[in-house]
């Protein structure tokens, strides 16, 4: 019992010396390479800015694409993006979490996203999805109220055992709470922060072709701090501790006032979800 008590003891400490450290170092910006590497396309990747700026940029050639060195299980990330200008119909750029999955090992994949679907100027749609179990088909699609060609904005996925909430510049835009109670699957697994600038043609533009002419398309991305738990199997659970600031109470539901900015945005701005189109393939339309 008293060794147990030791344990207990010991992985508290830890979990308040990682919450401690990553609250630190929110007000830190730190270059790429220190939680990021690129994964494909390395010739079409650029640095600026000792490492705090990176520049991805996608041609008939290829598209290019970085993740983060480590996976992780609860946080709240965030990038700064600006995304290509011209016509860029067809051309995707995404901000996302993704799990690895084993199939012939009973893996499960997992993914949060957000896809930026390019086209001929304004308004720009931003996509969102959530993957759980291997089940995704839950689009939704919005208007930005902004251009984001212009200049950067900040877009944030909070994670918790409670919800994901996706932000944009602060506003959130989707919430999709945590009802594995209700047999909703909810993601679980290990995830990498993943970027990447590819062709989404035919379904990202309407079944026309990107316009080459225009390329390359250039995106840009800062704030390479990454405020998430990293864990492996079978400590995972140690990211679910309330002593990691995005696990707070004041992260398992919208405030008042960012209530109101999220019901404004779905009236306004909501171009498409999945709830309305194929609700009934999905047990939290039915159920919220």
């Amino acid at each position: 019992m008293v060794g147990m008590l030791k344990q207990q003891s010991f992985f508290l400490f830890v979990t308040l010396f990682v919450a401690a450290l990553i609250c630190v170092s929110k007000a830190v910006e730190v270059s790429f390479k220190q939680n990021y590497k690129v994964t494909w396309g390395r010739n079409h990747v650029l640095f600026f800015d000792n490492g705090r700026e990176v520049q991805l940029s996608f041609d008939k050639i290829s598209g290019a694409g970085f993740r983060s060195k480590l996976e992780y299980s609860s946080g709240f990330f965030r990038m700064r993006i600006k995304i290509p200008t011209k016509d860029s119909l067809g051309v995707v750029t995404a901000f996302y979490l993704t799990s690895k999955a084993f199939a012939h090992l009973g893996g499960k994949h997992d993914e949060i996203d957000f896809e930026f679907l390019g086209n001929k100027g304004g308004p720009y749609t931003l996509q969102t999805n959530v993957f759980a179990s291997d089940e995704g088909g839950r689009e939704q699609r919005h208007s930005l109220w902004f251009d984001p060609t212009i200049d950067f904005h900040t877009y944030g996925i909070l994670w918790n055992q409670h919800q994901i909430v996706f932000y944009v510049d602060e506003t959130p835009i989707r919430i999709f709470k945590n009802k594995s109670n209700k047999g909703v699957s909810f993601p679980s697994n290990q995830m990498h922060v993943t970027v990447s600038i590819w062709n989404g043609e035919p379904w990202a533009s309407n079944g026309k072709k990107i316009d080459w002419k225009q390329a390359p398309f250039l995106a840009q991305f800062q704030m390479f701090n990454i405020h998430g738990c990293q864990s492996h199997n079978p400590r995972k659970y140690d990211c679910y501790s309330p002593h990691l600031w995005w696990n707070g109470m004041k992260y398992w539901e919208l405030n008042p006032q960012q209530q109101r900015e999220y019901e404004d945005v779905r009236r306004i701005h909501l171009l498409y979800d999945y709830c309305s189109d194929r609700g009934q393939l999905h047990k939290e339309c039915q159920i919220r």
